[in-house]
């Protein structure tokens, strides 16, 4: 974007215009030349030909700021993709549309429970990213975990006490995310449970996966998202989660391990600014 503005900046400059008489010129606003200048705005194609014919380009210059366009165009839809792939769009679409989500994870916290700063560092972790895209990736995260508070949602998580002790950034931010783990496990839309490391896990876990109601599954893996509605699938996933839940512990339990765990990061924390 900023080297179409800069392109046209220059084009205005070898032209002797302002930027009010360019505007003026193409019956366009006086704002509208000095955002698509400075890399702020992206013209139509209709206002870029009304830019190239009042600067008086030749056909070889009009096509080189036509092509700019196109190129500005299409990184924005790359980054639109992106931005979408990096969150989970199609997770997003199948969690909105179910009332009873159940979610098993043994390395990652689920989507639905992780903190701005934790997801942020999830984001930052997947190849080809930038500030922006994670920008608007944590931003839509963090806005979709409002369906926890839905009533007539119901959302259960099962968690290896792996994922509790696999952290990212800093002891303190894991205090901020452990704590976020004790509020959300007192709603009465959520059951919140835990998978301690002293007892064996009934299945040797391969990726996490998401339930949707009975109708899908959402498997997770390096390569993106996969949706799954075959009903024999989904039955087995049923039953692995069923499973995996069998194993965790729940309520006061639960909220015990957060604790304990809690304290071991506060004394990494403190350890670290010794």
């Amino acid at each position: 974007m900023k080297a179409l503005g800069a392109r046209l900046r220059g084009l205005r400059a070898e032209a002797g215009l302002t930027g009010a008489a360019l505007a003026e010129r193409a019956g366009v606003g006086q704002p509208t030349v000095s955002k698509v200048e400075n890399g702020r705005m992206v013209p139509s194609a209709d206002v870029l030909d009304r830019l190239s014919d009042a600067l008086g380009l030749d056909g070889s210059t009009a096509r080189e700021v036509r092509d700019l366009l196109v190129a500005v165009m299409a990184a924005s839809e790359t980054a639109k993709a992106s931005s979408e792939a990096l969150d989970g769009a199609t997770l997003d679409e199948a969690v909105r549309s179910a009332r009873l989500v159940r979610s098993f994870q043994c390395v990652v916290l689920p989507a639905m429970l992780q903190s701005a700063e934790y997801a942020r560092h999830v984001f930052d972790s997947a190849p080809h990213t930038t500030p922006e895209v994670v920008g608007r990736a944590v931003a839509a995260r963090v806005e979709r975990q409002s369906l926890l508070y839905e009533p007539g949602r119901e959302s259960v998580f099962v968690l290896t006490e792996g994922v509790l002790r696999t952290w990212p950034g800093s002891p303190a931010l894991m205090l901020a995310q452990l704590d976020r783990l004790m509020a959300v496990e007192s709603l009465r839309t959520v059951r919140l449970g835990v998978i301690p490391w002293r007892r064996p896990v009934p299945v040797m876990p391969r990726h996490g996966f998401t339930l949707c109601d009975s109708r899908a599954v959402v498997v997770e893996t390096f390569r993106g998202e996969q949706v799954v509605d075959d009903s024999a699938e989904v039955a087995a996933y049923e039953e692995t989660f069923s499973r995996f839940a069998g194993a965790a512990v729940f309520g006061p339990e639960v909220r015990e391990l957060l604790l304990q765990v809690m304290a071991e990061f506060r004394d990494l924390e403190t350890s670290a600014t010794r």
